[in-house]
C-alpha cells in the first residue's frame, strides 16, 4: 500500500541519472522508507536492449519508442492513481538526453529523431512535471565502477565517450529544469548502497524537499 495522496498534495517522485547513477537503488530505498510504491524501469522486460547495444544505429529509434511509451504510461498511472509514486528515470531523460544523443552520434536518422521528438513533444502536453526530481550526479569513473559491479551483459559494451557524451546532457538538460522541485546529489562523494550513514544523509535532504512542497 502506497502513501494515500488523499491527505498529501504530494504525488509524483522522480529520480533521474546516468546509466550506472543508482537510480533503481535509490527508488527502492525511498519507497521502502516514505512507503512510496516504486515505478522502475523495464530493463530486464525490454525487447530491445541487447539488441541496441550490440547495433546501435538499427535499433535505436525502437529501442527511444519503447521507453517513451513504457514512460507515458506509468506516469497516465500516476495522475490517475491515489497513491504516491517513486518513478526510476523520467520521460524527459528519454528525449532530452538519450534520443539526441543518439541522433548526433549518427545512430538515428533524422527523419526518426524529427518524429520520434514530435511525438514527445505531443505526449507532455497531457502531462506535468514530477512533484520532486532527484538528481544522480556522478562522474565517468564512478558511473563505470557502478556497472562493473553490477554486471549486466548488455551493458558490458558502453564505451567511456557514451557515457562522457550522455553526462554532458545530463548536466545540460539540469541547468536549465524548470519544474517544481530540484534536488541533486553528488553520488562521486556518497555511498548510498553501502553506506547507511550516506543514505540517511539522503533520506534528509529529500525530506527537506519534502517538507518545502507544502
Amino acid at each position: 500500500m502506497g502513501f494515500n495522496t488523499s491527505t498529501n498534495t504530494l504525488k509524483h517522485i522522480a529520480v533521474a541519472g546516468n546509466i550506472g547513477a543508482g537510480k533503481t537503488t535509490l527508488t527502492r530505498a525511498l519507497a521502502k522508507h516514505y512507503n512510496w510504491e516504486p515505478n522502475f524501469e523495464s530493463a530486464d522486460n525490454n525487447p530491445y536492449l541487447n539488441d541496441f547495444y550490440n547495433n546501435m544505429q538499427r535499433w535505436s529509434f525502437n529501442l527511444q519508442v519503447y521507453f517513451l511509451h513504457n514512460r507515458f504510461h506509468q506516469i497516465l498511472k500516476i495522475n490517475s492513481g491515489q497513491y504516491t509514486i517513486i518513478q526510476d528515470r523520467t520521460i524527459y531523460e528519454d528525449a532530452h538526453i538519450f534520443a539526441p544523443n543518439l541522433h548526433d552520434m549518427g545512430l538515428m536518422a533524422t527523419r526518426d529523431f524529427e518524429n520520434y521528438f514530435e511525438l514527445f513533444k505531443t505526449m507532455v502536453s497531457l502531462i506535468v512535471p514530477p512533484d520532486l526530481l532527484i538528481y544522480l550526479r556522478a562522474s565517468v569513473p564512478t558511473l563505470v565502477s557502478h556497472i562493473q559491479t553490477r554486471g549486466r551483459d548488455y551493458e558490458g559494451s558502453i564505451s567511456l565517450d557514451y557515457l562522457k557524451r550522455l553526462n554532458e546532457r545530463y548536466e545540460n538538460w539540469i541547468s536549465n529544469y524548470d519544474g517544481p522541485k530540484l534536488l541533486i546529489v553528488n553520488i562521486d562523494e556518497i555511498d548510498f548502497v553501502n553506506n547507511p550513514n550516506d543514505l540517511e544523509h539522503v533520506i534528509n535532504k529529500v525530506e527537506a524537499e519534502i517538507h518545502g512542497l507544502f
